[in-house]
């Protein structure tokens, strides 16, 4: 697979993994200069690490055209959630829940699902389950999320940190109109997100569905 783009995100990260890499290896061989099997080993290993944190941090173009009918996918990943649960933190009432799980192999660049303005956005500090859990959505470092369609409809979006995860980034600002299919935000290292939608939502995906951001509808409003 030929990484085309590397996301912003990953810069810093990419920046300082290489220096580290490149430090740890002239010291191996310093250290261990006639271990010339040890040597390579390290070399290699090195090398496959930086290239996953590479193919973790890439960021393809998708681009489609705004569809105010469809709900798109805000993340790749499996879908884990589709069930009706109590909203806590901003509607305070039912909502069709859908989470999506990203593995450390999905790319993990956010996309806002519907085209509108931002009504809230909040973030909070919180444990670090794994993504998967149940209660991850609330205890979890989280990033709420919710835009108001043309329509009226809201829809909120929440990027949940895994246990993996540690750094949650939202590009969103209240007031802020957002177009279906731009960037959302970004989570490091494994995570979940989370849509939560009217009960009546007609959901257009199964259980255990790999989706793709801006690429699979799950649900039309």
């Amino acid at each position: 697979m030929i990484i085309k783009r590397i996301h912003k995100e990953g810069y810093k990260i990419l920046g300082f993994g290489f220096i580290i890499l490149i430090v740890l290896n002239l010291a191996v061989n310093i250290l261990w200069s006639d271990l010339i099997l040890l040597k390579w080993l390290f070399a290699i290993a090195s090398f496959m690490l930086y290239v996953f944190i590479l193919f973790f941090f890439r960021f393809p173009a998708r681009h489609l055209e705004p569809d105010p009918g469809l709900i798109y996918a805000p993340a790749d990943g499996k879908v884990v959630v589709i069930e009706e649960a109590m909203e806590n933190e901003y509607f305070k009432d039912m909502r069709l829940q859908v989470s999506i799980f990203m593995s450390p192999f999905n790319m993990h660049s956010n996309r806002y699902p519907v085209s509108g303005h931002i009504k809230y956005v909040k973030y909070h500090r919180g444990a670090n389950m794994v993504a998967w859990h149940p209660k991850s959505s609330e205890l979890n470092e989280r990033s709420t999320v919710v835009i108001e369609t043309k329509d009226g409809t809201e829809i909120l979006v929440r990027q949940v940190a895994g246990a993996v995860a540690r750094r949650i980034v939202t590009y969103s600002k209240k007031n802020q109109y957002v177009k279906q299919g731009s960037e959302l935000g970004f989570i490091k290292f494994g995570s979940r997100v989370d849509v939560f939608l009217p009960v009546d939502t007609e959901v257009e995906i199964p259980i255990l569905q790999q989706v793709k951001a801006n690429k699979s509808i799950i649900a039309k409003i």
